[in-house]
């Protein structure tokens, strides 16, 4: 989303550059894995656990927040085994109906303060509206519960801020953010490689996220209406850029190994005309120290071609998409070796070397590794999973700690004010500061 001197970390976390010297020497494509967002390794699964609590008995959690995130975590946390799905918590009694037909063993509450007094349940999942992170956050640190929040952690950099600097003082507990693809598998070993120096020089990057919906939810009642159409408030939601985008922002930002210095924004309601001020097509250009800049736009009017990241260099360019990624070289490109035995796909006029694991055995066994795997876990899952191996074999410092989260929620906040003014929007480094 990670012990006392790595939670009580000031100031602004650098993101560090890896050489290609230094990287190699850690290993091969094997360990990738193995290395995180900032360069640095995790402990491995085999370190020794708490010694207060057995491996096999699973974590008892609560979520907070039984929306369509809140869902999907609950989904993800009753298929885990070393987690169990102990009480969902929601304010409407809809929800609550509904917790209980889908995941009838776990107590249904209407007040996040019954889940805070609990003293069995050891983590919460926080997955309400962006705007109300802060205080449920904060409460649940304070009651000594250890917290997943939900990317980004606020609407505001003060509310980041004060989330952030509470996790930081919460001594012994695991904060861990929701920044998806800094845990999920593919995305790591693609961040390895491309950290290796296989792209060359990297001189931009292209993301873009596409879907035909409206965003807009229907209710019985106006007030209930209001709720769940938050995201279409200007006053708390930060759009499509900072509500979706963030978590394709943010994998540009790791494998740049840079926070974006400025960002040019633009969007509309192009098609969506319901009164709504949250443009529906978004917009961006995002300016890194090293002179990269990323492309990154987004729709609810359309919903072709999908969503993607690109990442350009002078030797290859990698494009993730769908949890896979194939790498497209240059001609005057030197030669890897391994690519030689790698399976290759066509992709109109060029072809791209699958950097999917087991892609050529599946391959050579007739079947598709481009296809859609039945039983591959979601960048989701792996993010619960982070979370549940910090608990069950640290604690360390998560892949997604509290400044990681804050970094990325400043940027999306900034970008979001970018947008809402189709102008260009400076990132003061003072910002991304939790602690003074």
């Amino acid at each position: 989303m990670f012990r006392k001197n790595l939670f009580k970390r000031s100031g602004h976390a650098s993101i560090s550059k890896v050489s290609r010297r230094n990287f190699l020497k850690t290993g091969t494509l094997a360990t990738l894995a193995g290395v995180l967002a900032s360069g640095e390794r995790i402990p491995v699964a085999s370190a020794h656990p708490r010694s207060t609590k057995k491996v096999d008995d699973p974590i008892k959690s609560a979520v907070i927040g039984f929306g369509a995130w809140g869902r999907e975590i609950a989904s993800a946390l009753a298929e885990m085994e070393d987690m169990e799905l102990t009480a969902i918590c929601d304010h409407f009694p809809l929800m609550l109906r509904r917790a209980q037909r889908s995941h009838p063993s776990a107590a249904r509450v209407a007040d996040y303060n019954e889940v805070l007094n609990n003293p069995e349940i050891q983590a919460v999942f926080v997955a309400t509206p962006t705007h109300l992170h802060k205080d449920i956050v904060i409460d649940s640190l304070r009651a000594g519960k250890h917290v997943y929040c939900e990317a980004p952690l606020a609407h505001t950099i003060e509310d980041s801020r004060a989330i952030a600097l509470a996790a930081s003082e919460a001594d012994g507990q695991i904060f861990q953010g929701g920044l998806l693809y800094r845990t999920e598998p593919q995305y790591r070993s693609v961040y390895g490689f491309i950290r290796s120096g296989a792209l060359g020089n990297i001189v931009m990057a292209r993301s873009q996220w596409h879907s035909k919906e409206s965003w807009r939810r229907t209710s019985s009642t106006n007030a209930r209406a209001n709720e769940l159409n938050w995201r279409l408030d200007d006053s708390v939601s930060l759009g499509l850029i900072g509500e979706i985008g963030i978590q394709q922002i943010d994998t540009s930002i790791m494998m740049l190994g840079e926070l974006p210095t400025a960002v040019s924004g633009f969007g509309g309601v192009t098609f969506w005309k319901d009164g709504r001020t949250v443009p529906d097509t978004i917009q961006s250009i995002f300016e890194f120290p090293g002179g990269e800049h990323l492309m990154f736009d987004a729709t609810l009017v359309s919903g072709f071609d999908s969503a993607y990241d690109l990442l350009f260099g002078n030797d290859a360019t990698v494009i993730l998409r769908d949890n896979k990624a194939w790498m497209f070289k240059e001609v005057d490109a030197p030669m890897l070796g391994w690519e030689v035995y790698a399976r290759k796909d066509r992709f109109y006029k060029e072809t791209g070397i699958a950097l999917l694991a087991n892609a050529t055995k599946l391959d050579s066994l007739g079947e598709d590794p481009t296809a859609d795997d039945p039983n591959a876990k979601s960048p989701l899952w792996h993010s619960i999973k982070a979370f549940a191996d910090n608990y069950n074999y640290g604690p360390f410092d998560p892949v997604v700690n509290y400044q990681r989260a804050h970094d990325a929620t400043v940027v999306a906040i900034k970008a979001n004010e970018a947008v809402m003014s189709k102008s260009r929007v400076e990132i003061d480094p003072s910002l991304f500061v939790v602690t003074g």
